[in-house]
C-alpha cells in the first residue's frame, strides 16, 4: 500500500465532513436537538445552550465511509479493519443513545453511569474476542524495552480498563469549543505516523481518516462552535485511540500522546477524592481542569485554554515520536 491510499482516505473524510456538517446543522436545529448546559457549570457556557449537538454522527460517518470504501477497493478488509471499526461504531452508538436521552428526552445526565459502564464493558469484551480471533497476542511491552509480557486472560481486564478509561477521558475533555477536535487531530495524527513507520498501513489509513474528518469538523466546532460532537463523537474517539494503541503495541505511549486526556480525568478523580476527605472542600475551582482555568478567579479565555492544551498535546506528541522513531 502506498501513501497515496492513506492520504486519499484523509482527503475523502475531510471533504465529506466539510460538505456534511453544514447540511446537518439546520436539520438538528429543525429537530431542536440543542445542547443543554448544566447550571453548575461555568456561567459563560450558558450562552451555548441550544447549540446543535450529535455532530459526531457526521464525522464518524465520513470517517467510516472513507475508510471502508478504501480498504474494500484495496482488498485489505480483514480482522485488523474490523478491530478498528468495532470500538468506533459501537461506542459511537452508545454515545448517540446517551445524547438522544439528553436532547430528546430532556434528561440532562443522559444514560445512568451504570448503564453506560455496562455498555462500555460489553463492547470492550467484544473487541477482545475479535482480537483473539484475529490471532493477536495477549502481550504488553515494557516501556523503553523490547520485552513483551504475556498476560493471558488478564489482558482482557487490561483491554476493558483501557477502552473504558480512554473513552471516558476524551468524553470528560470535551467541554470547550474545539478542544477535543484539535487534540484528536494531534493524537491520531501521531499514531498515524507511528503506523506508517511500523508499516501497519490499514491502521495508518484509519488514523488519517479520523484526522481528515476531525479537521473538517473543527472548522465548525472551533470557538464559537456552531455544532458540538456530543458523546456520540467523544466516546467513539476515546475508544478508537485506545484500540489503535493496542494494535500498534504502543499502549503505554498513549499515556504520553494522550496526556491531556489523562490529566483531565485525573483532575476529576482528585477533586472527588479531596472533596470527600476534606468534608466538602475543593482542590480545583472546578473540574475537569479546563473549567478550573476559566473560573472567574483565574479568568482565562476559552481560546487561551484551548490553545494551551493543544500546545501541551503537540509537545507530548513530538516527544513520543522522538522516543519511538
Amino acid at each position: 500500500m502506498s501513501l497515496y491510499w492513506i492520504f486519499t482516505t484523509f482527503a475523502m473524510a475531510f471533504i465529506i465532513t466539510v460538505i456534511g456538517v453544514p447540511l446537518f446543522i439546520p436539520f438538528l436545529q429543525k429537530l431542536k436537538f440543542g445542547q443543554s448546559i448544566r447550571e453548575e457549570g461555568p456561567q459563560s457556557h450558558q450562552k451555548k445552550s441550544g447549540t446543535p449537538t450529535m455532530g459526531g454522527l457526521v464525522f464518524l460517518l465520513a470517517m467510516i465511509v472513507s475508510f471502508v470504501v478504501m480498504v474494500l477497493i484495496g482488498g485489505w478488509f480483514g480482522s485488523e479493519a474490523l478491530l478498528l471499526l468495532i470500538p468506533l461504531v459501537l461506542f459511537g452508538a452508545l454515545g448517540f443513545l446517551d445524547d438522544y436521552i439528553k436532547v430528546v428526552k430532556k434528561q440532562n445526565l443522559g444514560l445512568k453511569s451504570k448503564q453506560k459502564f455496562i455498555g462500555q464493558v460489553v463492547i470492550s469484551v467484544l473487541f477482545y474476542l475479535v482480537y483473539r480471533w484475529g490471532g493477536y497476542p495477549d502481550t504488553l511491552t515494557i516501556p523503553f524495552t523490547s520485552i513483551e509480557v504475556n498476560l493471558g486472560w488478564f489482558f482482557l481486564i487490561f483491554v476493558i480498563f483501557w477502552m473504558v478509561g480512554f473513552s471516558n477521558a476524551v468524553n470528560l475533555t470535551d467541554g470547550l469549543d474545539g478542544l477535543v477536535s484539535g487534540l484528536s487531530v494531534i493524537a491520531f495524527g501521531t499514531f498515524g505516523i507511528i503506523a506508517i513507520y511500523q508499516e501497519q498501513n490499514v491502521v495508518a489509513m484509519f488514523c488519517l481518516a479520523i484526522v481528515g474528518a476531525m479537521l473538517g469538523f473543527l472548522l465548525f466546532n472551533k470557538n464559537p462552535a456552531k455544532i458540538f460532537m456530543g458523546d456520540t463523537g467523544s466516546l467513539a474517539l476515546g475508544a478508537g485511540i485506545a484500540a489503535i494503541s493496542i494494535l500498534l503495541k504502543q499502549e503505554w505511549m498513549l499515556l504520553l500522546i494522550g496526556l491531556v486526556f489523562v490529566i483531565e480525568t485525573s483532575s476529576v478523580i482528585i477533586q472527588v477524592f479531596y472533596f470527600k476527605v476534606t468534608n466538602g472542600k475543593r482542590l480545583f475551582k472546578m473540574s475537569p481542569i479546563h473549567h478550573h482555568f476559566e473560573h472567574a478567579d483565574i479568568g482565562w479565555s476559552e481560546w487561551r485554554i484551548v490553545f494551551t492544551f493543544w500546545g501541551t498535546g503537540l509537545v507530548c506528541a513530538i516527544i513520543a515520536l522522538f522516543v519511538i522513531l
